[in-house]
């Protein structure tokens, strides 16, 4: 019997994970993942690294005990300890990666959110994790800041595939596309074979709503009262037709007809924030061919066990989702101030995370080395 997840799936959307842990590996419970749940790729960052190797698994001990006899730093540790991890999901990905012709079996890692104002640093350590990780499966993350554009054209130029995350507005999505485009014509230029040249646009959907329905509230009349919980949907359907656009423009096309891939839209942030919403809302309001849906596992689970797959519902509510927009303006609701909020808290946010995950590492090596 057919399940919504395999559903999804047919009618073309990829689901990949939004989250990875050494355990997950070890224990099969990612195979498994793939092979009951479709999952066919899978997403982290460093709130996700820091929750699994702060969560006090013995599957980390080990190495986090020959790295403190080594005198690593916790950077150091932090960068063997998650390259090793995203190298051996690669490696579990592997198959869906071939059968796929390199579409999926993808897993991302993300260079690290003290760089994302800064371009030069940002290239350099992309160069440096797709070196150390050493798969052709993998995606390096980048995030859309003004300062990322840049170094996501320099990092597809040198053959490097780049999952773009904390995505906003359709304004930056647009210029994320440009930086795409550029990447692919750098490589071109440069020899590399366009087709093995992977990207994904990370589009952020639930925060959206999150911080809107915040400002709707303290508009407080009926007609804003109206709009909540409308923001994020509407706001990733745009995002589909601006890529459905941008995609068939002649210089898209010139590179494609060249062997190049398409950069897929990505929902991400797609775990229901509001209780009082359906917890599959982000995954059945956002089904279009050439997706992907990274979902946390709680999604994941309730898409499998109820999610009512009805085709596509994004192709034919533009309409909807531009009118979603006028309201939103007509009633106060300033959607660019949104954005630029929701990227600058994005980034703060994955910056404390890294400063947990150093502090967690760096207590684990000085408990190593103290024998404790």
């Amino acid at each position: 019997m057919s399940t919504p997840t395999a559903h999804l799936v047919a009618e073309g959307v990829s689901i990949w994970l939004d989250d990875l842990s050494r355990d997950r590996i070890v224990t099969g419970n990612l195979a498994d993942l793939i092979a009951t749940r479709n999952v066919s790729g899978i997403t982290t960052n460093p709130t996700i690294f820091a929750g699994a190797i702060g969560s006090g698994s013995q599957a980390y001990s080990g190495q986090v005990g020959v790295l403190a006899n080594r005198g690593a730093t916790a950077d150091e540790a932090i960068f063997e300890i998650t390259t090793d991890d995203v190298r051996a999901a690669a490696d579990v990905f592997r198959h869906v990666y071939d059968d796929t012709n390199g579409v999926d079996g993808r897993v991302s890692i993300e260079v690290s959110p003290d760089l994302a104002y800064d371009t030069a640093a940002t290239i350099a350590q992309a160069k440096e994790l797709w070196a150390k990780v050493d798969r052709p499966n993998i995606h390096v993350k980048i995030p859309a800041t003004q300062a990322g554009l840049a170094a996501i054209t320099e990092t597809i130029g040198a053959g490097i595939s780049v999952n773009v995350t904390l995505i906003f507005s359709l304004e930056r999505y647009a210029a994320v596309i440009d930086a795409y485009l550029a990447g692919l014509e750098q490589a071109q230029a440069a020899g590399y074979d366009l087709s093995g040249i992977h990207s994904v646009a990370s589009f952020f959907v639930s925060r959206v709503d999150t911080e809107v329905d915040k400002r709707l509230t303290a508009i407080g009349t009926e007609e804003a009262a109206g709009l909540k919980s409308l923001a994020g949907v509407a706001n990733a359907r745009l995002a589909y037709e601006l890529f459905e656009r941008e995609f068939a423009t002649d210089r898209a096309k010139a590179l494609t007809d060249a062997g190049g891939n398409v950069q897929r839209p990505l929902w991400a942030s797609t775990g229901v924030k509001d209780p009082a919403l359906p917890d599959t809302l982000y995954v059945t309001e956002l089904v279009a061919p050439g997706t992907v849906n990274t979902m946390p596992e709680k999604t994941l689970e309730a898409t499998f066990d109820h999610g009512v797959i009805a085709g596509d519902t994004v192709t034919g509510a533009y309409a909807g989702a531009h009118e979603v927009f006028d309201r939103l303006a007509g009633v106060g609701v300033d959607f660019a101030d949104v954005t630029q909020l929701l990227e600058d808290e994005g980034v703060s946010k994955f910056i404390t995370s890294w400063h947990e995950l150093q502090a967690t590492v760096k207590n684990a090596l000085e408990a190593a080395q103290s024998g404790r």
